[in-house]
């Protein structure tokens, strides 16, 4: 994680000084920009319109869909090719009035993923750098009570060199912070932390962020933190907002299959709505044109109509004798075709009938129900994991 340094290439001006405010500020976030640059693959086109308030708004999509530019945008550091950009109440960018306030002037702390500490310099003299139009006293005041928050002020005169990645990661946010910045950008701040290290560090922002409520925009591939951190959730994909609302309204109930792939539902099929069960509201659904049906929940569809049905790889059960007792209604015979371990998850891909479903299980699952390619299992796919989205 590294801070993103902005250095005037001359001597502050006197109004420059006023851009270091050492009173918390309370604001918001407003983008609508549009941004077109070419890749690999063809034109890029960012086009994005939102509204982020003090608090945590992640930032969630595949690489390449766009979060690490929008980011720069607000930042200063690239400009948009038309749009605007207000943080608390300021126009920072806009195209129209010709106006684009340097990147330096804007005070919006961005801590990157990948480490800048200065390594010659130590935490304390890292996090002071920031503060440098004050006095030598009150950039010592600022950056040990920001080291002492953060606990790391007994590291005050290490290099980086010298202390762990988890150390580093909070040297690094706490000189994005002791600015005071009126927002926060953090591009995947937590990426190369082990969980307890990033448990801890969640922590510190949440308390950090309850004190100073400033928007934060936070960029993730992980889904855990988004439920972690997130007060709302903007969905990105191919440099548009394909959702956007609270976590478990967009993560866990997804309606468009975009949003269930980035929100990881592995297993997406074409389904018929065979029959209607209102009495105990749920229907049932035919996968594709194979064998394979599966009672889901009641949704507003006819019967005949078609749609696309999204389970989760974790959510799915596997047994080697017919579960007996259990309430899933969904118990359908299949062979293991594929074993792959990833980490600590062990991939399976079992044939249902022509309908291959992806389970995800536990290292101790496979040596306990001794799972190997062509072993006939059984696949219970609980009603309420059937997430319905439409074509």
């Amino acid at each position: 994680m590294a801070l993103k340094i902005i250095i005037p290439a001359r001597p502050a001006p006197p109004s420059s000084i006023q851009t270091i405010s050492m009173q918390p500020i309370s604001s918001e976030i407003e983008v609508r920009i549009r941004k077109r640059f070419p890749n690999p693959e063809g034109t890029f086109h960012l086009n994005v319109h939102f509204r982020a308030l003090a608090g945590f708004t992640i930032l969630f999509g595949a690489s390449g869909a766009g979060k690490t530019t929008l980011l720069d945008c607000i930042a200063g550091l690239t400009n948009p090719d038309e749009g605007r950009i207000v943080v608390g109440g300021e126009v920072l960018y806009d195209s129209e009035k010709k106006r684009n306030v340097a990147a330096w002037e804007r005070n919006i702390g961005y801590v990157h993923q990948d480490l800048a500490l200065f390594p010659h310099l130590t935490a304390e003299e890292n996090v002071a750098y920031g503060l440098r139009v004050l006095s030598a006293r009150e950039r010592q005041t600022h950056s040990r009570e920001i080291l002492a928050l953060f606990r790391i002020e007994h590291l005050r005169d290490r290099r980086p060199a010298q202390i762990s990645g988890g150390e580093r990661q909070r040297v690094a946010l706490a000189r994005a912070l002791v600015t005071k910045p009126r927002a926060l950008l953090l591009d995947e701040p937590l990426a190369a932390l082990d969980r307890p290290t990033k448990s801890s560090l969640i922590g510190d922002l949440r308390q950090w962020n309850q004190d100073h409520r400033i928007p934060i925009l936070f960029v993730t591939h992980n889904g855990e933190e988004v439920f972690a951190l997130g007060n709302e959730v903007i969905m990105l994909d191919a440099g548009r907002i394909v959702a956007q609302g609270q976590p478990h309204e967009v993560m866990r109930a997804p309606r468009l299959e975009t949003v269930a792939h980035l929100s990881g539902f592995e297993n997406i099929f074409d389904a018929t709505v065979r029959s209607l069960h209102e009495d105990r509201g749920t229907m049932t659904c035919q996968l594709g044109s194979g064998e394979v049906e599966l009672e889901t929940p009641l949704v507003g569809a006819e019967v005949g109509s078609s749609l696309r049905v999204g389970i989760r790889a974790g959510d799915l059960l596997l047994a080697t004798e017919y579960p007996r007792g259990l309430s899933a209604r969904n118990i359908l015979p299949g062979t293991i075709r594929q074993l792959e371990q990833r980490d600590v998850i062990v991939l399976a891909m079992v044939d249902c009938g022509g309908t291959q479903f992806e389970v995800h299980l536990t290292l101790a699952a496979r040596e306990d129900l001794q799972l190997a390619p062509g072993k006939n299992v059984w696949v219970v796919v609980k009603t309420h994991s059937c997430h319905l989205m439409g074509m």
